[in-house]
């Protein structure tokens, strides 16, 4: 007889629910650790059939590493499964634990693809840049606007201008100095920390055929075509290249109830910081005016600029370009700046 398990993982604990034949006939928990976990399932439901746990924090590492055990893991959409879970009376870890076995038994359930290690290790670079990136451009913000209280207006400049600007503007503020100083050193070290993971990334995209190829259209740098290759992983993984826009939350959301029926704005589901890439490389695609930058799909955003306005254009050139990426590395071919572009 099959045998159905949920895990309900939190950093700690994790609680697990076995069902069999609509019934549950054990359920209980332990640490976090997905060895420990596939103990478990092996002693208590020795013909398991489908263990399934929601997406969280620990999602990818549980996955993979209870797929090696030979565990049938399966990762679902948590937003789906939290509409089944909040229907219980008492909201607890083993009640969850319940639910999601009562998930893999009849099958309700939309399972979700996880990630490989790679793609999250070029994932992590490219966060852990766009970090430190932020927390330069905060502390920069913080030294010019505490020296604007005293009177001392920073010029405009980037890099060794900036930081010669303000050295220069505390030669003769000690007290003030002394204060701005440390902030400047901090600035200045994240900003060596920050070169370094740029040069990795840099690396990482040319070393990739995938992200060199993507690269080959105007407005797509190291940074997105990594990041669009981590998320894609395999093109095999969409059965279409249109379906990839709507994954990425570049599609319309639509809203039917009787006699309502209405388009509304992009539904902005999934890679959130993706989007934002996209979004950033149509911009520079419908903006930048040389020569390289010419093609078929830049002069449809341009129309539709005209008559939509420029941040509709923007959003459907990125979800052109979405698209458009996805058939790249399917076919292996280069961009084509004379290839026709539809709605």
């Amino acid at each position: 007889m099959d045998q159905y398990i949920g895990l309900d993982v939190s950093l700690k604990d994790t609680a697990i629910s076995v069902r069999e034949d609509g019934k549950r006939i054990w359920r209980g928990k332990c640490l976090s650790d997905p060895k420990l976990v596939a103990d478990i399932i092996r002693k208590r439901a020795p013909h398991a059939r489908r263990v399934v746990f929601e997406t969280g924090p620990l999602a990818t590492w549980f996955y993979h590493a209870l797929t090696t055990e030979g565990v049938p893991a399966i990762c679902i959409e948590a937003r789906h499964a939290q509409k089944v879970l909040n229907e219980t009376l008492n909201k607890t870890d083993a009640n969850d634990a319940d639910g999601l076995a009562q998930l893999a038994e009849v099958g309700f359930y939309k399972a979700v693809r996880v990630k490989s290690f790679e793609a999250m290790m070029a994932r992590a670079l490219v966060a852990a840049r766009n970090q430190l990136l932020n927390l330069s451009t905060q502390l920069s913000n913080q030294i010019s606007g505490v020296m604007k209280t005293f009177g001392l207006i920073v010029p405009k400049g980037t890099g060794r201008v900036f930081d010669a600007n303000v050295r220069e503007l505390l030669d003769k503020q000690t007290s003030l100095a002394e204060i701005i100083l440390p902030l400047l050193d901090a600035w200045r070290d994240i900003r060596k920390r920050a070169a370094i993971l740029d040069r990795q990334l840099i690396a990482a995209a040319r070393q990739s055929p995938a992200t060199k190829l993507l690269m080959t259209i105007p407005g797509i740098g190291a940074i997105t075509a990594v990041s669009y290759a981590a998320a894609i992983e395999d093109p095999d993984n969409f059965r279409t290249s249109r379906s990839v826009g709507a994954w990425l939350g570049l599609t319309t959301r639509r809203y039917q109830s009787g006699e309502v029926d209405y388009d509304g704005h992009i539904s902005r589901r999934g890679d959130n910081r993706l989007r934002g890439l996209l979004y950033e490389a149509a911009t520079a695609m419908l903006t930048r005016t040389s020569a390289r930058n010419e093609s078929r799909l830049k002069d449809w955003g341009l129309k539709l600029r005209d008559r939509l306005g420029f941040k509709r254009a923007t959003v459907a050139v990125a979800r052109k370009l979405a698209v458009i990426m996805h058939t790249m590395l399917k076919t292996g071919e280069i961009f084509n700046p004379s290839a026709g572009a539809s709605a």
